[in-house]
């Protein structure tokens, strides 16, 4: 009796595992090569290449636009779009793009928030050191050592370009 419960245990366990496998497409590219995905497939497949469909999958639907009557079309009936009836899945998955697409436009804006800001920073630094060395006063600074040396007259002039350089950089008027 264990035998029988163990063999209806492993069947029952072989059929839950085979569902998925059911919500398969099986579709033909372009190129005659038969095609598998649990997704279906993409908008230039023609009908008659779907081989095969989940059964809970809607047949994908086209609608034709059509010429009012009594009106002449601006453009032939076939150059319009066609525009499709798309399946619960697809309007999820199209959803979820638009919020990625939205999530990296928003990271971008704020990645250059901050690095117009880090600008305005380094710009009001290199101001304030351009003011202190074109002040005549002695400047001092850390060497690797750690030891205090002061600047001679080459090396705040080279400290002086390099300030306006900064300022020329990063104080620049956004475009």
């Amino acid at each position: 009796m264990t035998t029988v419960r163990a063999h209806l245990i492993f069947a029952l366990l072989g059929l839950a595992l085979c569902q998925p496998a059911a919500a398969q497409w099986k579709w033909r590219d372009a190129e005659g090569k038969v095609q598998y995905s649990d997704r279906p497939p993409p908008a230039g497949v023609a009908e008659k290449d779907i081989l095969q469909q989940p059964a809970s999958a809607t047949k994908r639907i086209q609608v034709i636009s059509t010429v009012p009557l009594g009106g002449a079309a601006s453009a032939p009936a076939e150059a319009a779009p066609k525009p499709k009836v798309e399946s619960k899945a697809d309007a999820e998955l199209e959803a979820r793009r638009r919020k990625a697409e939205q999530e990296q436009v928003a990271k971008a804006k704020a990645d250059e928030q901050k690095n117009i800001q880090i600008k305005q920073e380094n710009c009001s630094q290199a101001r304030s050191y351009l003011r202190t060395l074109e002040d005549g006063m002695r400047v001092s600074r850390t060497n690797d050592k750690g030891e205090r040396e002061i600047l001679d007259d080459k090396q705040r002039a080279a400290e002086i370009q390099r300030a306006r350089g900064v300022m020329n950089n990063d104080c620049a008027k956004p475009q």
